[in-house]
């Protein structure tokens, strides 16, 4: 199959430009020339021409808890939101932790799944802080990371062992920085609103204090760590020192830490209900000047969804977690190129290309020799999001209603059109 996608504005993550040119594909990957005349062309014009954004961070749920969300649907989603490769956390029912629960997730991905789907493993057995989980088995049945997302890594000596042993697989531990000792309990960030709702706050040091000690155990041991969903200015701190000594970490953050605050909670709004918490002003523009300065790597969704009995009853009872794949990357546009705190090529570098070269993935680049993954967005025409059209199960978000540029109108996976459908 020959594809020419023709009169778009292509952005290149790697050499941070914008130009009109087509782009030519031949049996799902992208080339330099066609062999002979396209069989279909894409009519591009007007629209940004993006690769597929790489999520390094979400929420399948599969198995165990398809009633929030499953691959198919998870996967529908993110390519609505020109997602075209998704990093699946393992808090799944059984927890992805051995090789069986991998191969699960792979094939089911690869038979019904609208994208790509990269498993990660989880860094102990049951995610319950204990003992290594089989991580090279998992490494030999396709995981891309290992991680105990939805809980740290309670001990600093399981930490180091984790960094080692991933290490002699090339993969990277992604953790989950919160001292459960100040996080338990807490619905929202410690402070004037918490103490004003009559809510047990989490204090940003519940996240700061696993942040410098991840940073220093993969300085001593001198080998990478990724911190996820970064949400305090005194993480960004702490990561823009140990970056400058030369330290091996790389971060993310997500949409929500740049674009809302603690006051999303005041009106006890479970859509504003997460882990992280939503922080301050103060900790919104850290996160803003961490993405511009480039201490911040990457965005990923952190993509949470839950059904409406988990959300809508009361503050204190309710689940942490928004939706997100839908949304990201128009609020990415909307509140980071918009107003010039980010290039539109440096935003898509940070949602496709760095999430790729953290998961070894060759992904993430409109060049020769790369999968035809692939997005097309209008930045122009402004649009409201709507959690009604989502095609995730799930409608937890804070976004309902939003005006927002940046809309997806066409993605391709692999040469093949996966949305619309």
């Amino acid at each position: 199959m020959r594809i020419k996608i023709a009169g778009g504005r292509v952005v290149d993550p790697v050499g941070l430009t914008e130009i009109e040119q087509d782009i030519l594909i031949e049996n799902g990957v992208i080339v330099k020339a066609l062999s002979g005349e396209p069989d279909q062309v894409i009519d591009a014009t007007g629209l940004a021409v993006l690769p597929g954004l790489v999520d390094p961070h979400t929420h399948l749920r599969d198995p165990g808890f398809e009633y929030r969300e499953d691959i198919v649907s998870g996967t529908r989603a993110a390519v609505r939101g020109g997602i075209t490769a998704v990093a699946c956390m393992p808090n799944t029912k059984p927890v992805t932790d051995n090789p069986a629960i991998v191969r699960y997730i792979k094939d089911k991905a690869e038979r019904e799944g609208a994208c790509k789907v990269l498993p990660v493993g989880a860094v102990s057995k049951n995610q319950d802080g204990k003992e290594l989980a089989e991580i090279g088995l998992m490494a030999e049945a396709g995981i891309v990371a290992i991680s105990d997302d939805g809980k740290p890594v309670l001990t600093a000596d399981l930490m180091k062992k984790a960094i080692q042993y991933a290490a002699q697989f090339n993969l990277t531990v992604i953790s989950h920085c919160e001292e459960p000792s100040l996080a338990d309990g807490g619905h929202m960030n410690e402070g004037l609103v918490s103490l004003e709702l009559g809510l047990r706050g989490i204090p940003t040091i519940a996240e700061e204090i696993m942040v410098a000690r991840d940073i220093l155990i993969a300085e001593y041991v001198g080998l990478p760590v990724h911190l996820a969903h970064l949400s305090t200015a005194g993480s960004i701190e702490l990561v823009r020192q140990a970056k400058a000594r030369g330290v091996k970490v790389t971060c993310e953050t997500c949409p929500h830490y740049f674009t809302l605050t603690e006051e999303a909670c005041r009106d006890f709004n479970t859509s504003a209900k997460m882990n992280p918490p939503l922080r301050t002003q103060k900790d919104v523009a850290a996160i803003i000047a961490g993405l511009k300065d480039g201490t911040i790597d990457m965005i990923g969704t952190d993509h949470a969804p839950h059904h409406a009995d988990e959300k809508q009853i009361e503050f204190g009872l309710a689940n942490n977690g928004i939706i997100g794949f839908e949304s990201s990357f128009a609020l990415g546009y909307t509140y980071l190129v918009l107003p010039g705190h980010l290039t539109l090529p440096e935003l898509v570098a940070k949602m496709s290309t760095r999430p790729a070269e953290l998961l070894n993935q060759k992904m993430g680049r409109l060049e020769p020799g790369y999968p035809a993954d692939i997005a097309l967005v209008d930045l122009q025409k402004p649009f409201m999001f709507d959690k009604n059209a989502s095609a995730s199960k799930a409608r937890n978000t804070p976004y309902h209603g939003w005006m927002l540029r940046g809309q997806v109108k066409m993605t391709l996976c692999d040469g093949k059109v996966v949305f619309p459908w």
